[in-house]
């Protein structure tokens, strides 16, 4: 079909792939990036080539699986404010900024949705901002890990928080983090830091609150440095972990010198707070 656009559809092999495999679609070309379930998708200009995407992902994962398409010419702008939403989450919400002026800036956090992970759209995100809300306290310092866009960052301020580290590995979601925090008016209480969150968080110790979204094995790669960096009367609270991960991860805390607290379950993910066990 003359002017179709080309969709290009990516199912990582696991869940640990796939912010190699969004890096690449954006590093091969493409423009914007949504998740549609358990795939990433991306809608390239009818005269684009598919070869550099499709070798971009087969270096990311090789195991991927991969379906391309034609699809009519179409105000992707507009179908991408049509496909995301407000999210009320608790006493909280998260809201693109299109939406923004139908809620109570006190209470909403409003995100322009980028190639950042954390717009909401999420149910890691979300897990993690409902078991937020039982546990930030008016002046505490919190340690946001794997920030992406800083929703769970500039979250922890608008519960109280008045000394939040966003740290960030990916260079590229320095800058969608930074002009969130302006969005959001919490300058001077959310610092965005781009680096290692193992080298940062010592840093900032002792820390109340360590939130951390990320994938299970790196999860478990920093439960040490979050003991060590948490205060006496701290709290994680951990996503990105596969419900089928549940047993193993309990297993991980119980083994390692903690409680959980409270969970949060939403699809296929399961969200958690721990905290230390007395005398561990």
């Amino acid at each position: 079909m003359t002017g179709s656009w080309i969709r290009l559809a990516v199912r990582p092999s696991h869940v640990d792939r796939r912010d190699a495999v969004s890096a690449a679609l954006f590093a091969a070309g493409a423009q914007g990036l949504h998740e549609d379930g358990d795939w990433l998708v991306t809608h390239l200009e009818p005269s684009a080539s598919l070869d550099p995407f499709l070798d971009a992902v087969r270096v990311a994962d090789a195991l991927a699986v991969v379906e391309t398409g034609l699809v009519p010419p179409v105000d992707w702008t507009a179908m991408m404010r049509e496909r995301i939403v407000s999210h009320q989450l608790g006493s909280l919400t998260v809201t693109p900024p299109w939406l923004a002026d139908q809620f109570d800036p006190a209470t909403t956090i409003v995100i322009e949705p980028a190639m950042a992970f954390g717009t909401g759209e999420h149910p890691t995100t979300r897990g993690v901002v409902r078991l937020m809300q039982a546990e930030i306290r008016p002046g505490d310092t919190v340690a946001d890990l794997g920030a992406g866009s800083a929703v769970l960052s500039i979250a922890a301020a608008k519960l109280g928080a008045t000394r939040v580290a966003a740290i960030e590995l990916d260079a590229d979601a320095i800058g969608n983090a930074e002009e969130n925090v302006v969005r959001n008016h919490v300058v001077g209480r959310v610092s965005v830091l781009e680096g290692d969150a193992a080298v940062f968080l010592p840093l900032f110790a002792p820390v109340r609150v360590v939130l951390a979204n990320i994938i299970s094995s790196v999860l478990l790669e920093l439960l040490p440095v979050i003991a060590a960096s948490l205060a006496a009367d701290g709290v994680a609270i951990l996503s990105g972990i596969l419900g089928e991960e549940r047993e193993m991860m309990l297993l991980a805390f119980a083994e390692n010198g903690w409680v959980v607290r409270a969970e949060d379950a939403e699809e296929q993910w399961w969200s958690v707070t721990i905290a230390r066990r007395a005398g561990a």
